[in-house]
């Protein structure tokens, strides 16, 4: 008998006097908990882990926007980057998605920075400036 076959009948069996219902070794695997449920995180307590800042809202008059053009770190593909906004998570998404489809291109939203495809400075410029936004080109 192969000794395969006798460890898995063997497993079996203890399985069996134990009660234990039956699983492959890849199930009996302990689950990973969460890193913040540990004893050190819960007693400083897991907000202090990571803080999420609430930003005030500021009017759009009042945001000094730069838009400029970048190569670096793309692979020479140009993208057009409008930052210094100091508005919420969900007006920048909103605001990402208008931009876009303004200028028909893809784009994301990275560390309240706004890039989209291409070299799209002035359209970008000139919709930001409808919407109310002091914005300068910046860069070459």
């Amino acid at each position: 008998m192969p000794l395969k076959t006798i460890l898995k009948t063997t497993l079996l069996k203890i399985f069996h006097l134990f009660d234990l219902p039956h699983r492959t070794a890849r199930a009996m695997k302990k689950p990973k908990s969460n890193p913040l449920e540990r004893p050190a995180y819960i007693e400083f307590g897991a907000e202090s882990v990571n803080p999420s800042p609430a930003r005030p809202e500021i009017p759009p008059n009042q945001q000094q926007l730069k838009v400029e053009a970048s190569r670096k770190g793309r692979k020479g593909k140009t993208v057009t980057v409008v930052s210094g906004f100091q508005s919420s998570a969900t007006t920048l998404e909103a605001l990402t998605k208008q931009l876009k489809n303004q200028c028909g291109a893809g784009g994301a939203l990275k560390d309240n920075t706004i890039e989209v495809q291409g070299d799209h400075r002035e359209k970008v410029r000139q919709f930001l400036i409808e919407l109310g936004y002091k914005a300068k080109l910046s860069g070459g």
